[in-house]
């Protein structure tokens, strides 16, 4: 009869660390389902705020400017 007990509280352990788990899961998921939202969100925030920047007046040469900055980086630190 002891041992039938132990079995049992043996199973019960199990299925409560199962349990466990399976929230941690969840809980994850959750996270990265947020992480995601919010990595869309803000990939919608840097297309329209470039878009915006296209109307400044200048845009055309700073973005020129930029473009040969980062180039001149890249040959400098030999990135290619």
């Amino acid at each position: 009869m002891g041992r039938r007990i132990l079995i049992n509280n043996m199973k019960g352990q199990k299925q409560s660390r199962l349990d466990l788990l399976e929230k941690k899961i969840d809980a994850i998921t959750r996270v990265i389902d947020h992480l995601l939202k919010e990595s869309s969100n803000t990939k919608t925030m840097s297309v329209g705020t470039y878009e915006l920047l296209k109307y400044f007046p200048g845009f055309k040469e700073a973005e020129a400017q930029l473009i040969q900055a980062v180039a001149e980086k890249e040959v400098k630190d030999g990135v290619e």
